[in-house]
């Protein structure tokens, strides 16, 4: 592994994590690609750390739990929606507590530059009962994960790290430490009413979360990361994370208290600043969360107007708010809008749905742009994973007629992260007209940069693992039907094999499989080297 001095240069929010994780001492990164979060775990592992991408974000927290209770340090990153997934296992993690430094990325997405949903994972600090840093820059992403980590070990609690894109993908300066004082070798030690959480153990395990929380909130009043800019009395401003940068330029007088720990909120410390300062308001992108903490304990401040509720925020905005300024905003350019690359394998099977008049229920990934002409072949598109499940519930609802029209479409990679239960239940519950899934394999997760799944035999440095074979998982849940097509290759294919799919009262998986045109000669090289090495 690479050694390295303290160090001043340029870096995302993302590469700033990955340096610090590495500086850390992390034993082990992993998590599920996600925009805005994807490349922590890459440049964690072209530093020389240890990154490995899980088949889901559920998947990947319970690991990172596995090796945070056998007192190693680990790194769980995913964009906002993929907490969502893993809300199980990070609910009761802060019953159990950790012995390693658990620090969990939530990379969130206001303004859905590549999301479904702009929600605000601050919510999920309170839901579960988590303290939460949120970092306005690279250095404070640096700093901030090793901060998370001396929290995470202090306490004996799990962090969450709330990136937002402009952090994880803007580079700033930072000044790294270099490697700092190795972490104690990882070694189990029993513990079975602390991590086995039946009623009788998770009973107890709940008051002593709410002591650690009621401890760091204590803390965090004093000693937290959280500081004053000072100002002009005339206008104080709370805010947190990103914000603050354009509160800084847009309001370069104004007094600023910058919130680092947003949960548990240092609300002595805002009640304080509040008095100090003639108008009190608060600047936060999404939700009135800090708004709604300083309310709550009686803290007379101000909230943007609704309608910056939605969307990034950026300095022109912060100056309409300051100002109150409620007038109709001025309308963004329009850009090009996306489409499937020239050639893409999926084009032909989108015009198949198209020709055929399907109702397609469909997932998340590049292959959802089939919904946009010259396509115009997508009817539902939920979450990860719901393409099998919306087009099962369809199916059993819809009259014969309009039923033998539900496709269900997914790729290659979100059927591994969300679809193989989705799989299982049309199978256990099969619609009386049966049922035809399309599983996209492109070979590589190209929504998010051409990552490794495993569908693709690879792993994230690309070196050769075990393969999940799609066919074979279908088989051996009794599907009959089962057919393997290249969409380009054979042109006319596709549309032949669904018109003899939705003709039966049946369930049919169809594999349209042609390498992805962007992943092509680098799949090709990759499966050459472990060719040889066999």
């Amino acid at each position: 592994m690479p050694q390295h001095n303290s160090e001043r240069r340029l870096a995302s929010g993302n590469e700033a994590v990955a340096q610090a994780a590495l500086d850390a001492g992390v034993a082990l990164g992993t998590g599920y690609p996600g925009t805005p979060s994807t490349e922590i775990l890459e440049a964690f592992d072209s530093l020389g750390g240890r990154a490995q991408w899980a088949p889901n974000e559920k998947v990947a927290l319970e690991v990172g739990i596995g090796a945070a209770f056998a007192g190693a340090r680990a790194l769980v990153t995913m964009k906002h929606v993929g907490l969502n997934v893993a809300a199980d296992p990070l609910f009761t993690a802060a019953y159990t507590g950790v012995t390693g430094g658990l620090v969990i990325v939530s990379a969130d997405d206001p303004g859905m530059a590549s999301s479904q949903n702009e929600q605000d994972n601050r919510r999920f600090a309170v839901a579960a009962g988590l303290p939460m840093l949120e970092p306005s820059d690279s250095q404070e992403a640096y700093d901030f994960t090793l901060l998370a980590i001396e929290i995470s070990e202090r306490w004996c609690i799990p962090v969450l790290l709330r990136m937002t894109t402009r952090v994880c993908h803007s580079a700033t300066l930072v000044q790294t430490k270099g490697r700092l004082a190795p972490p104690s070798p990882p070694n189990f030690v029993r513990d079975v009413p602390g991590r086995v959480m039946i009623p009788a153990y998770a009973r107890p395990a709940h008051h002593r979360l709410r002591a650690k929380l009621a401890e760091i909130a204590t803390w965090n009043e004093d000693h937290g990361p959280n500081r004053i800019v000072d100002g002009e009395r005339s206008l104080g401003i709370i805010t947190s994370g990103i914000s603050y940068q354009h509160v800084r330029e847009a309001a370069p007088r104004a007094r600023v208290l910058k919130i680092g720990l947003s949960h548990p909120l240092p609300v002595e410390a805002m009640r304080r600043f509040a008095a100090s300062v003639d108008r009190a308001l608060v600047v936060e992108e999404g939700d009135p969360y800090l708004y709604e903490g300083a309310r709550t304990a009686g803290i007379a401040v101000e909230q943007k107007p609704e309608m910056y509720r939605f969307g990034e925020l950026n300095v022109s905005r912060v100056r309409r708010i300051v100002a109150g300024d409620v007038s109709p905003e001025p309308a963004l350019p329009t850009g090009k809008p996306p489409e499937l690359c020239p050639g893409c394998p999926h084009r032909n099977v989108f015009e198949a749905l198209r020709d055929l008049g399907c109702i397609v229920a469909g997932d998340i990934g590049c292959y959802t742009l089939g919904v946009l002409p010259p396509f115009s072949a997508m009817d539902t598109c939920v979450c990860m994973g719901a393409a099998i499940g919306v087009g099962l519930g369809l199916r059993h609802s819809l009259p014969p007629e309009q039923a033998r029209k539900v496709v269900s479409v997914i790729g290659d990679s979100t059927f591994v992260h969300s679809g193989i239960t989705g799989l299982v239940e049309m199978v256990y519950n099969p619609p009386a007209t049966g049922h035809v899934l399309v599983i996209l394999d492109n070979g590589t997760t190209a929504m998010t940069g051409m990552q490794e799944h495993p569908g693709t035999g690879r792993r994230l440095d690309h070196e050769a693992t075990g393969r999940v074979v799609f066919e074979d998982l279908a088989r051996t849940l009794g599907i009959k039907n089962i057919h393997i097509v290249d969409p380009v290759a054979d042109e006319k294919a596709i549309a032949r094999v669904l018109r003899e799919a939705l003709a039966r009262d049946e369930l049919s998986v169809i594999i349209a499989r042609r390498p992805c045109l962007l992943a092509a000669g680098a799949i090709k090289i990759r499966e050459k080297k472990a060719n040889a090495g066999q």
